[in-house]
């Protein structure tokens, strides 16, 4: 569905002249900030373990190909990086990325006008913040895994619509 919508283009892969007929993967449609922030479109959905775009799009809007617009929806581009992992592959990831899971990642001290909770990275040394809290690898991959899992969904009513006006804006295409 996704990749059907995208404008063809001849494209010369080799340089050789002989050009082919393929989908021009490089073209874009974003989605204007204004409508991402409406909650009446959309709601917020922490994405549990296990779960892929796909099972989302299955559950949410009956329908497997909609995975894309659930990447879409939250700038997601590469679902190998961008998209929470499972368990197992945060674990390796940990164990490929620091030889110290539980190692000092960096410190943070609370900030002390406005919104007091708010946390401020002062680096990975903290002689000038004794009194600064150590985050660990661990702690610091954890809590980036979890701004991954929230994650924005378009109320299910207006998928047709959207996939309509995505399609029509991609077919606009000048290049």
């Amino acid at each position: 569905m996704y990749f059907r919508t995208m404008p063809n283009i001849f494209y010369d892969s080799k340089g050789d002249g002989k050009y082919k007929l393929v989908k021009n993967l490089l073209r874009r449609v974003a989605v204007r900030t204004k409508v991402k922030t409406n909650t009446a479109v959309f709601d917020t959905y922490d994405v549990k373990e296990g779960e892929s775009p796909e099972s989302i799009a299955h559950k949410l809007y009956g329908d497997v190909d909609y995975h894309w617009i659930v990447l879409l929806m939250n700038d997601i581009t590469d679902r190998y990086h961008d998209w929470p992992m499972s368990m197992p592959q945060f674990l390796a990831y940990l164990d490929d990325r620091y030889s110290d899971p539980d190692g000092t990642h960096h410190y943070e001290i609370s900030q002390t006008s406005g919104d007091t909770t708010k946390k401020i990275n002062v680096g990975t040394v903290n002689t000038d913040y004794p009194a600064a809290t150590a985050v660990t690898n661990f702690e610091y991959e954890e809590a980036e895994q979890d701004k991954k899992r929230k994650i924005r969904l378009l109320d299910p009513a207006y998928v047709a619509l959207f996939s309509e006006e995505y399609s029509k804006l991609m077919s606009e295409s000048v290049f």
